[in-house]
Parts: C-alpha cells; sequence; structure tokens
C-alpha cells in the first residue's frame, strides 16, 4: 500500500489549519481524543491521542499542568519548543514537522502537542495499556528451571531478555511490517558471535515482506522459511526467554513480535527441535536418557500404527505364535479391513485431541480423556476394531506428547497418515519406501542455509555432544560450527570438577 502525498504534508504552524489535517485523518474514530488550551494565557495549543493507549492521568500531571501554569515560557523565540520541552516532565520527547510522523506516533500509543505559531509538533511518549502480567509458559512447561514466560507486549519481552544478558553485544534492531498494522520486530542478537551471513540474510527476508497486517509470529515464518511446502517447522517458536537466550548465545538469531508471546528463532535444525529447555538444567546422564526416549518415542508415534496394519496385513509371519492368535481372535468379528479400522482410530482420536484444546480449560481434558476411553471400550465391544487396536493407537498417541516442539508434533501426526497408505498397500516395503522419502526431504532441507540434518548430515563428529546425549557442561567448550564458527569458544579449558584428595 502506497502512503498518499498528503501523508507526507509538512505542518504549516497556523494551529487551526494543521490540526483539521491531524482530525481529518481520523474521520470516524471514537477513541480519538483531544484537549485544547492555551500556554500562558497567550498562545493556543492542542493535544491529542487515542483513548485506551494512554494514561490520563499521567497526561495530565506530565504535561498539561506543567504548561498551563508556567510563566517563564518566551514563546516569540526559536527555540519555543526547546522552552516548552522543558517544562514537561516526560522522559522521552521528540519533534517531528510532517503529518506522517505525527500520525505514526499517535498510532503506536503516543501524545503529539500542537501549538499556535510553531511549524513543529512535540511528540511525547506516555503510552500505557492493559498488558497480561509475566506468566509461566503453557507450552513450554518444565519442572526445573525459569517459570517466566514471553507476553504480548514486546517491550516486556525485551526486558525479559535483557535481563538475562546483561552486555551491550547483545543487539536489538527494531523494524516496522505490515502497510496498516505497523508492527514492531525486533531483531536480536549477539555481535561478534552471530554469523553474519545469516544475519543478513534475516534481515533481506523481512525486508521483503509486504503485507497489510502481522497479526502473529506465524505470519513471519510462513513468509521467510526456506521450503514453504515442507511440514517440518524450519523456525523454532518459543515462549521462554531462558530458551531465546541459550540460543543467541550459540550465534543463533532470535526475532520477537509484537502482540504474541511467542518469539522466533533461526537458523534451527532437525535435533534442536528435539531439545527441552529442562535438559540443560538436569543431570546430564538423565537429560541424557530422556532425551534417547523421545528419539525412540518419534519413531513409534510415526511408524507404530503402520507396521501394525503391515504385519497384520502381509506379514503375519513376523509375530510369534501366542501373540498371533491373541491378534487373529480380536479380529476375527471385527467387519472392517485393519487399515479402514486403524484409520477410523486415528482420526477418532485426532478429534478427540482437538476437541480438549478447544473446550474450556476446565473440562477440556476431561472430554478428551474420558471419551477417548469411553469410545474405545465401546468399540472393542461393539466388534468395530479389536482390542490390539485400541492399544497401539493410544500408545502412539502419548508418544507424540514426547515432543518438546509442538510444531514438529504436528508434522509427525500428518506423516502417520501416508505412512498407513504406504502400509496398507506394500507392507513393510511400502514402510521403508515412506522412510527413505521422508530422510531424503530431511537431508536436502535447509534453515537459512544450515543443513536441517546437521551435524548428522554432514557429519561433524565435535557438535554431536549435544545431539543424542547431552554431554556435562564442561564438556561444552564450543559453539555448535555451523552458527557459532565466528567466535566457537564459549568457556574455559579446564572446567572438569577436581575434587582435592584428603589429607592423611
Amino acid at each position: 500500500m502506497k502512503k498518499t502525498n498528503e501523508d507526507w504534508d509538512f505542518l504549516t504552524g497556523v494551529l487551526q489549519e494543521d490540526f483539521q489535517m491531524v482530525k481529518d485523518k481520523f474521520d470516524r474514530s471514537v477513541d480519538f481524543s483531544y484537549r485544547e488550551f492555551e500556554i500562558y494565557d497567550t498562545h493556543k495549543a492542542v493535544v491529542f491521542y487515542l483513548d485506551g493507549l494512554i494514561n490520563l492521568d499521567r497526561i495530565d500531571m506530565n504535561i498539561l499542568t506543567p504548561l498551563v501554569s508556567s510563566n517563564d515560557i518566551t514563546l516569540q523565540s526559536p527555540i519555543v519548543l526547546q522552552d516548552i520541552e522543558k517544562k514537561i516532565l516526560s522522559a522521552s520527547v521528540a519533534s517531528g514537522e510532517s503529518l506522517q510522523e505525527i500520525m505514526d506516533h499517535v498510532l503506536s500509543g503516543g501524545t503529539a502537542l500542537l501549538v499556535d505559531g510553531v511549524a513543529q509538533a512535540l511528540l511525547i511518549s506516555e503510552k500505557s495499556w492493559e498488558k497480561r502480567s509475566v506468566e509461566e509458559p503453557t507450552t513450554e512447561v518444565v519442572i526445573y528451571g525459569p517459570r517466566e514466560g514471553f507476553t504480548e507486549d514486546i517491550r516486556t519481552n525485551v526486558s525479559l531478555v535483557r535481563r538475562r544478558l546483561k552486555t551491550a553485544q547483545l543487539k536489538m534492531e527494531s523494524i516496522k511490517l505490515g502497510e496498516l498494522s505497523q508492527t514492531e520486530i525486533i531483531i536480536t542478537y549477539l555481535e561478534g558471535i552471530a554469523d553474519h551471513s545469516i544475519l543478513k540474510e534475516v534481515r533481506s527476508r523481512l525486508d521483503q515482506i509486504s503485507i497489510d497486517a502481522i497479526e502473529d509470529s506465524g505470519y513471519i515464518i510462513e513468509l521467510i522459511e526456506d521450503n514453504p511446502y515442507s511440514v517440518f517447522p524450519q523456525v523454532l517458536q518459543t515462549e521462554r526467554p531462558d530458551r531465546l537466550v541459550g540460543n543467541i548465545l550459540e550465534g543463533r538469531i532470535g526475532i520477537m513480535v509484537d502482540n504474541t508471546p511467542f518469539a522466533l528463532i533461526v537458523p534451527i535444525t532437525f535435533f534442536q527441535l528435539m531439545n527441552s529447555t529442562e535438559d540443560y538444567y538436569e543431570h546430564f546422564i538423565l537429560a541424557s536418557t530422556i532425551r534417547c526416549l523421545r528419539y525412540f518415542f518419534i519413531f513409534v508415534a510415526l511408524l507404530f500404527p503402520s507396521i501394525y496394519v503391515a504385519v497384520t496385513s502381509f506379514h503375519q509371519e513376523l509375530l510369534p505364535t501366542n501373540l498371533l492368535f491373541s491378534v487373529a481372535s480380536a479380529r476375527e468379528s471385527v467387519p472392517f479391513p485393519v487399515f479402514i479400522a486403524a484409520l477410523l482410530m486415528e482420526i477418532s482420536f485426532e478429534a478427540l485431541r482437538e476437541a480438549g484444546l478447544r473446550l474450556p480449560r476446565a473440562i477440556g481434558g476431561t472430554i478428551s480423556i474420558v471419551g477417548a476411553l469411553v469410545i474405545g471400550q465401546a468399540a472393542v465391544q461393539a466388534g468395530i476394531v479389536g482390542a490390539p487396536l485400541v492399544i497401539v493407537v493410544s500408545i502412539t498417541g502419548i508418544a507424540s506428547f514426547m515432543f518438546p516442539s509442538y510444531s514438529l508434533t504436528g508434522a509427525i501426526r500428518l506423516l502417520r497418515f501416508p505412512m498407513m497408505f504406504l502400509a496398507a498397500f506394500l507392507g513393510m516395503y511400502g514402510i521403508l519406501l515412506g522412510v527413505f522419502l521422508i530422510l531424503s526431504h530431511l537431508v536436502r532441507l535447509q534453515s537459512f542455509g544450515v543443513p536441517y540434518l546437521s551435524p548428522l548430515a554432514p557429519f561433524n563428529f565435535s557438535d554431536l555432544k549435544d545431539v543424542f546425549v547431552r554431554v556435562p557442561w564442561w564438556a561444552m567448550k564450543k559453539r555448535p560450527s555451523d552458527t557459532g564458527k565466528k567466535n566457537p569458544l564459549r568457556m574455559g579449558r579446564w572446567l572438569r570438577p577436581q575434587p582435592q584428595k584428603r589429607k592423611k
């Protein structure tokens, strides 16, 4: 959307004409408010703002009262705005000469002051609106670690990051996206650690965005990711300031978006999506064990229903005799092929999961769990599905809840269905074909130029210390080579604990 020539009109210094231009812009806007008054009973002035975005008490105390009660301002001086500014008690005051500057400031929650005979406006920052307090993240729950999560206010989010990195190397670059929304986007990184080529690519992709409004960070993801047709996430979303800071320390780049509690991290790898923030707060042996369980259960979540369909339909010889008889007897009265029954159960489970998310929180979890139990038991008793299939679907559903990244969970849930189709028509050969296609896609996939399966493909032995297992902190001396090669060393070389021997 192109700005009109009127947007760039400069103030004339005639209060009535200048303010009329402003009122024309805010025509039919019920929240546009203004107050007319006189400075030292000689010069007319008007202060205007959008109601709901400012604090009225602070307007009275910091602007109106000091100016109305002042008696030592010489408005005939060419530096009249500087004289007025000295009387205003607000911490942030600037000046603007064009209508567009004034509009941008007021629409962002600021206050503007026009004085008759002055061809400039004072832009005063008295922003104050309702916002949610800092609470525990709901999508990334941990037992150990901080309980702070991002909010919808970008200034609060910036402060949460600044509190954790008290260094001038932490840079915060602000841009605005959305022709109508003018949403503030902040690019944050550590100077001297972040790779300049990646940072340049991030700036370039954000600069190319031309859209009417940005309402959430999800808009940004679809506009900057490398492969928009891939179901695998190529940008990491997080509600946790500590997770964002941890990735910034490794040389990655954060993107914070106003009006959303989810910050973005680029570039990422598949293995980064499998890591939880809590892995770095627990003992490394326990964290590594849990991480290995996640990698095992990702195959369960993706392949378990497909393997059940393939084995019961084509490869019964793979089952032990007793188990084969048990599965056969359970399916004796089932009227549907195993693939149709499995498909119906998976769709029902996904419907219950979504219903649990959309229902009020107080009853959503109860409805989803009780509904699954009741429907599963009723389906078995009615002979629609066999009991083994209910067990398979239940284990698959539990396995899909183990991944720290919800976006990765969605990708696995989606791929489960084509894998079942391949298993139904080609058996185990279809499963192998599906796994090969997924792996070949992951090998080709990149996130801002970084290979998605790095450091496994291409292989880098030194970076495996934080992939399938997490080595102790004293052994992670270097940053990942893909993002931290500019400043690889992150700690001293001799930090391994060395207990002193007891003297005899």
